[in-house]
């Protein structure tokens, strides 16, 4: 028998707000408004300062927003870098050393280290296995706390745990000040002032033949075009989560010359009128927002300009949101889901209105694309492409880093010409072109132009341009296991085919037989209908290593 119990008129309903919990919270929010979108900002005050998500505190953040409880829970559980704590569970340890398992890590030994710590590290230390932290060139890379160790070691992890070393440093850039007395943002006055014309500049973008960097490759000074006719309001939306697999060049960028990103930035606001800016920044680069933040200030602090709105936003830990729907709905402090297109972004963006969404490099090229001309860009490449193209590159190579090379290079080109050359020992075996889900190319295709479009024929694409490179010590069939798991870790599961398709994938491919033939058809449902990307591109890697590697299959 079904028993109903009706609640008094009066009687509370749902969880009662603890009184103590309430006053944290209140303390910790401080005059920071209580919007909608701030939800994710105010999560993680609560995070930094008790090292997880109390129940208590996030029913008192429920009640400070005027949220109900369901809301704040939906949106603390949909990304792994909160810890919600449920009633009666007891609270996580005060640090966290969090270890990569991405492709390049696991080729360097990052088993080996979450083995070691874990064998190592006392009980007030949680050892967590997590995907991509975006510092690729130097696997394997714990990060204790919130500061990255690269090249980490089972004894240089232990050191930095025993001596307190958790806060990420400060990149040594170039600051306002310097900037300033180059010449920087003299650029942006002249835009402001009126000495430059806004059509002329988005027709010098079109001319440079600068495509999207950050990994669609949709043509910028287009783009820019497209905002233009969209009604006013308009906004500026700028993705740096960079979380493919073998990607930093966003990073790269950004700890070194942060504000020819910004001038860039504010050229593009200048030139589609919008009223204001949004910068979305992974939560694993905990340095450079530090940095960005006391950079923004002193920019706003003595302007050269009139400026728009600046907002810095911090991720929360979730690939999808490099998808740039699914960024926008985590500034709006929500779970990270990618919308259905149409409409797009340029149409209906963030708040409703009008958004120009970029990555960070694209516009890090403006300032130097205006001032040397549209020809200096251009004239650049190889192979009849056009352009500079930034390479991730990571693996079983000399020398790894960005590697700022024309636009068409080929694999062997950019090993031989600007990596070094492969680790002494290390045969040239394969290659991911476009991070985890570029898909895996041969060495004997290692002659192909590197560019947007090339790759496409092979079953492949160059995306964000993150190289990593396999040798003859490497298994393809091995590296495609960990991307499929990767997916499946990130999926956001909005979706069917994606949800249970990477799952899928990963039981079947776990099995010392390959049954390739289902692989194929699961793998056909997910690129036919998932919703967005992550789905669409995560049957490629089992697909290359089928196609392209037949005697790891014998």
């Amino acid at each position: 028998m079904n028993v109903t119990t009706i609640k008094k008129r009066g009687q509370i309903r749902g969880r009662a707000v603890d009184p103590s919990a309430l006053a944290e919270v209140r303390e910790l929010l401080g005059e920071e408004p209580r919007r909608r979108d701030l939800l994710i900002e105010h999560l993680h005050r609560i995070q930094d300062r008790f090292h997880c998500l109390p129940a208590a505190h996030l029913v008192a953040l429920a009640e400070e927003m005027r949220l109900a409880t369901t809301e704040v829970y939906e949106v603390a559980t949909f990304y792994h870098h909160f810890d919600v704590v449920k009633e009666g569970e007891g609270s996580p340890p005060a640090l966290t050393v969090r270890v990569c398992d991405s492709i390049t890590c696991e080729l360097f030994g990052a088993r080996e280290l979450i083995a070691g710590l874990e064998e190592r590290l006392g009980e007030g230390v949680r050892v967590q296995h997590v995907p991509c932290v975006g510092r690729c060139q130097a696997a394997p890379v714990a990060v204790v706390g919130q500061n990255p160790l690269e090249a980490a070691t089972v004894e240089r992890v232990e050191d930095a745990v025993i001596a307190g070393e958790i806060e990420a440093p400060l990149p040594a850039c170039i600051r306002y000040a310097e900037y300033r007395r180059e010449a920087g943002y003299e650029t942006l006055v002249a835009c402001a002032e009126g000495r430059r014309e806004r059509e002329a500049i988005v027709k010098i973008l079109e001319d440079s033949k600068l495509r999207g960097l950050g990994g669609a490759g949709f043509p910028a000074g287009r783009k820019w075009r497209i905002l233009r006719d969209q009604p006013k309001p308009r906004l500026v939306a700028i993705n740096i989560d960079e979380g493919e697999p073998g990607t930093f060049k966003d990073r790269h960028y950004l700890e070194r010359d942060p504000h020819r990103f910004l001038e860039g930035m504010l050229i593009a606001t200048w030139a589609i009128e919008a009223e204001a800016v949004y910068i979305y920044l992974r939560d694993e680069y905990a340095g450079c927002r530090r940095m960005l933040a006391q950079e923004i200030d002193a920019l706003t602090q003595d302007p050269p300009c009139p400026l728009p709105p600046l907002h810095l936003r911090r991720g929360a830990g979730a690939y999808i949101c490099g998808e740039e729907s699914a960024m926008i709905e985590s500034i709006e402090g929500k779970r990270g889901m990618p919308r259905l297109r149409p409409p797009y972004v340029a149409e209906v963006g963030l708040f409703g209105r009008p958004t120009l969404e970029h990555n960070l490099e694209t516009l890090y090229w403006v300032r130097d694309i205006i001032e040397r001309g549209p020809e200096w860009f251009a004239s650049e490449g190889r192979r009849g492409r056009q352009g500079l193209r930034s390479y991730s590159v990571s693996g079983r190579v000399q020398k790894p880093g960005v590697h700022l090379c024309p636009a068409g290079i080929s694999m062997r080109e950019l090993i031989d010409e600007y990596c070094g050359g492969m680790l002494p020992g290390h045969e040239f075996y394969g290659y991911f072109p476009g991070g985890a889900s570029g898909g895996i190319l041969p060495a004997s295709l290692g002659d192909l132009p590197l560019d947007f479009d090339t790759l496409i024929p092979h079953g492949c694409f160059i995306g964000s341009a993150a190289i990593i490179v396999l040798s003859d010590h490497d298994r393809a069939r091995d590296a495609a296991l960990n991307a499929l798991r990767f997916f499946e870790d990130e999926s956001c599961g909005q979706c069917t085919p994606c949800r249970v398709g990477t799952a899928k994938a990963v039981k079947l491919m776990e099995r010392d037989t390959w049954d390739t033939a289902l692989l194929e058809e699961l793998a056909r449902a997910m690129e036919d209908a998932s919703i967005c990307g992550l789905g669409q591109a995560a049957p490629n890697p089992l697909r290359c290593a089928i196609k392209y590697f037949p005697e790891e299959f014998v």
